[in-house]
């Protein structure tokens, strides 16, 4: 089972999920709607977001501090900035204090992903999903 799960403030993180989620055949679900907790054992979990005043949103961190590791086999991240990737390792080091093997390949665009960038993203799920 494949999971796509995202925090976007200014909907650029967000178009990159959609994409994800186009690529791995999922619907992805903001961390702030009820329905992203999850409950069943995933065997791929896309989780993204974004740096905001140096650190994750706080809606981000409370879904990673409350996610289960023993229900997530690997995790993939992504992520998009304005300035800086440092959100990519943020998330990483939040997942491995959860026990959970994370790739260390990651989706990324700057700002607004453009065209080309949706379409790798979609390229990149498919990708993550056969390894």
């Amino acid at each position: 089972m494949v999971a796509v799960r995202y925090y976007s403030k200014s909907g650029n993180t967000k178009l990159l999920a959609e994409a994800i989620g186009k690529g791995a055949g999922v619907i992805p679900i903001s961390v702030d709607e009820d329905s992203a907790k999850i409950t069943e054992d995933i065997d791929v979990l896309f989780i993204g977001g974004a740096l905001y005043a140096y650190g994750l949103d706080k809606r981000l961190n409370k879904f990673l501090s409350e996610l289960d590791g023993s229900k997530v086999k690997k995790a993939v991240v992504f992520s998009t900035s304005w300035i800086s990737k440092h959100s990519i390792d943020l998330i990483k080091n939040a997942l491995k204090e959860k026990g959970i093997e994370v790739a260390e390949e990651t989706c990324y665009a700057k700002n607004k992903p453009n065209e080309k960038q949706m379409a790798e993203a979609e390229a990149f799920a498919k990708k993550m999903i056969s390894c």
